[in-house]
């Protein structure tokens, strides 16, 4: 329950980039009628201000809710500002009571990210960490960019990935790695509806234990 006495269940899915997690999380919140939160578009918001020629920190001190609504923070370059500044700590910190906040709203909540099951909701409900090998999710990340018209080659893209995983995983603020508690879900050689049917039924597990 929160303070005003409503129940709440947050679902925590983690896992690296074009794993899939986001297309779940969006299934998932739609599924149980759940509100979503994208937790990376926080840091690609950070990133594309720091591009513009703002500080991280301060950009991180002072994001609108708006500002997440761009469709720009979607593009590959504004992808890796989002790493690079989601190792700094300051930038971290800034924008943890802000996904805290989201996570514990009545009605229940599901929030995608690096380090929700980690560190920002350690006692979520439910916490998942969807993954792919490298290969498979660099496919899907060219795919994506070649039907949005922008020029990169897959030897490029595994390169982007390949550079994100070492990042995230090795940072020294909120590494990116599965909770002890969470359930693995390795969407390799599983179709986007064996993928979201695996998270559902773990996370109706929880809800019923």
């Amino acid at each position: 329950m929160n303070r005003e006495g409503c129940r709440v269940f947050c679902v925590a899915i983690d896992g690296p980039a074009a794993a899939g997690k986001g297309t779940i999380s969006r299934a998932v919140a739609a599924h149980f009628g759940f509100a979503h939160l994208d937790t990376g578009l926080l840091y690609r918001a950070v990133g594309a201000k720091m591009m513009a020629g703002h500080q991280p920190i301060a950009a991180a001190q002072t994001l609108l809710p708006e500002e997440l609504e761009d469709p720009a923070l979607r593009g590959p370059e504004v992808a890796q500002a989002a790493s690079k500044v989601a190792v700094i700590a300051e930038v971290r910190a800034a924008l943890v009571d802000f996904q805290r906040a989201f996570a514990r709203r009545a009605g229940g909540a599901v929030l995608d990210g690096r380090d929700i099951g980690t560190v920002i909701c350690p006692r979520a409900e439910a916490k998942l960490f969807v993954t792919a090998s490298a290969e498979v999710r660099a496919k899907r990340r060219f795919q994506e960019l070649a039907a949005k018209g922008l020029a990169e080659s897959l030897e490029e893209v595994l390169m982007d990935v390949k550079a994100r995983d070492e990042r995230d995983m090795n940072r020294a603020e909120a590494p990116l790695r599965p909770a002890d508690d969470a359930v693995l879900i390795d969407t390799s050689e599983l179709g986007i509806e064996e993928a979201i049917a695996a998270a559902l039924a773990a996370i109706e597990q929880r809800r019923l234990s």
